[in-house]
Formats: structure tokens, sequence, C-alpha cells
């Protein structure tokens, strides 16, 4: 692994953070995700094409990552940290509560639509990948993407009232 790949992949941690928050909902396996990421990355550097951009090499990896950790928790079954308590909201009346409210209400809307239409909304709207990058991260065409995306659009502004 040589410098500049490493400089790239630790400017990319905070975007790898946000997906993986966005797949995991939570922090402590959010942080866990990326340190797999990164780790599995550098055992598989040889194989990375550097003509193409490691954003979306990076986000393929946390995927498939996120799902063998999906399909191990289902084995093992459910557990719960009985130390965690939910975050309270902030009272701040500051200029900034409306916009922490309409980001709640964004983030709760986007949790109620069904996976495939979050993750292709926090690819697209939230990271700025282009369909063509998303669609090899998730190994669909990309029509699939472009009708997800339309159909998640949708379903969020219903969810929030804007229609």
């Amino acid at each position: 692994m040589d410098a500049g790949f490493g400089e790239a992949m630790i400017a990319l941690l905070p975007n790898l953070r946000r997906y993986a928050l966005s797949l995991t909902r939570r922090g402590d396996q959010a942080d866990d995700l990326v340190q797999q990421t990164v780790e599995r990355a550098i055992a598989n550097v040889a194989s990375f094409d550097r003509a193409q951009r490691l954003e979306p090499w990076l986000f393929r990896i946390m995927r498939n990552a996120f799902i063998d950790q999906t399909r191990r928790q289902r084995r093992e079954g459910t557990k719960i940290d009985i130390h965690e308590i939910p975050e309270a909201l902030p009272t701040d009346p500051g200029p900034g509560l409306e916009a922490r409210l309409m980001l709640q209400s964004v983030e709760a809307a986007m949790a109620e639509l069904p996976p495939d239409q979050r993750e292709i909304l926090h690819l697209v709207c939230v990271e700025e990948m282009s369909y063509a990058e998303t669609a090899r991260i998730l190994d669909i065409p990309m029509g699939t993407v472009m009708s997800r995306l339309s159909r998640a659009r949708l379903a969020l502004s219903e969810r929030l009232g804007i229609r």
C-alpha cells in the first residue's frame, strides 16, 4: 500500500462513517463497520483498479461487510445493550433548532422507507454518488437505481407532507 492510497482512504473516513451510520443506525456499530471496511480495503488493495474512484470501491466493500454482518447477526439472534439510553432532543431555542427538527423529521421519514430505497437515497443524495457509481456499489442496473430513487423521493416527500 502506498502513501497516496492511505491518504485518500483517510480523507474518505467521514464519508464512510456517514454511510455506515445510514446502514447500521448505531454509532458503535458504524465505527466497527468502518474499521472492518478499512481492514478489508488494505488487505485487498491489489485488487483496486487505480483508474476508478476509490470512494465507490470502499462503499462496495462496506456494503458487503454490512451484509455479512447482518447475516451473522440473524444466526446469532438479537443482542440488547442494557446500558444504552436514547439521546435527548436538544432544547436549545437557538436558530439551529428548526433545522435540527427538520433533519430529524427527514431522518425519521427515511427510516420508514424500505431498505433498498433508503440506501439509494443515502448514496445519491447524501454521499453525492452518481447513478453509475451507485449501480456499481449495489450491483444493480442503472435504470433500477433511477426508478428506486424516484420512488424513494416520492415516498419521502409524502411522509414529510411536502406533496
